[in-house]
């Protein structure tokens, strides 16, 4: 999800003000397809299928949601938006996952966990509107277990997944295909690098296809 959270209940996407509801109907309706795609990436980038995750950013959980379907992971969704929230809450119990999948009301930036707790943080698009990806990063970093990943970014998952919802947005959105230009671009995948180094992330690689990059945190 590309989620910037300016109070409880203001979201934007790609720069176009939506309520968490709208939100919610175009991750289910357009996004969908992305997200067991991107699921199934994240586990094999990473190497293992159990522990303990958060979805950083998680928006309406839709991420959150099909990682547990295909793994054994217990995962936190984190989100600063509680509007945002209760969305991923009715999802998540629409989808049977109550149990394995909780709600957390939180900054990505200050992560309410210890260190070296987490096996895997995975984001899906709000990195790109973090206000301060590095301190976001370090915090990241902090958290993760040794041996803990990351997967972090905004792909869509195949380059046939990408032009058919860029063509179904552009409809409603004249600034979306614009923005995911913008928000995949080398020069942008050079700015994050640049906040990785800035926070002090010794182990980390950037992976791309044609379909994004993903920020890969190793420790």
């Amino acid at each position: 999800m590309v989620l910037i959270v300016n109070k409880p209940g203001t979201n934007r996407w790609n720069g176009k003000k939506r309520s968490a509801s709208e939100f919610n109907e175009i991750a289910r309706k357009i996004f969908a397809p992305v997200y067991p795609v991107v699921a199934r990436q994240a586990v094999e980038c990473c190497g293992f299928d159990r522990g303990f995750c958060i979805d950083a950013g998680c928006g309406p959980g839709h991420l959150a949601i099909a990682l547990a379907g295909i793994s054994g992971f217990t995962i936190d969704a984190l989100d600063m938006s509680l509007d945002m929230l209760a969305c991923a809450e009715e999802n998540i119990r629409g989808a049977g996952f109550n149990g394995r999948i909780r709600t957390v009301h939180g900054d990505v930036q200050d992560l309410p966990y210890d260190d070296c707790s987490v096996d895997l943080v995975v984001s899906r698009g709000s990195v790109f509107f973090w206000n301060a990806p590095d301190r976001a990063f370090a915090e990241i970093y902090r958290v993760i277990k040794p041996g803990g990943r990351t997967f972090i970014g905004g792909g869509f998952g195949t380059p046939e997944l990408k032009a058919s919802i860029t063509a179904k947005m552009r409809s409603s959105d004249l600034s979306f295909e614009e923005n995911i230009r913008g928000n995949l671009s080398t020069e942008k995948e050079m700015e994050l690098v640049n906040c990785l180094e800035n926070a002090r992330v010794p182990d980390f690689e950037t992976v791309r296809d044609a379909a994004g990059f993903w920020i890969v945190m190793r420790k």
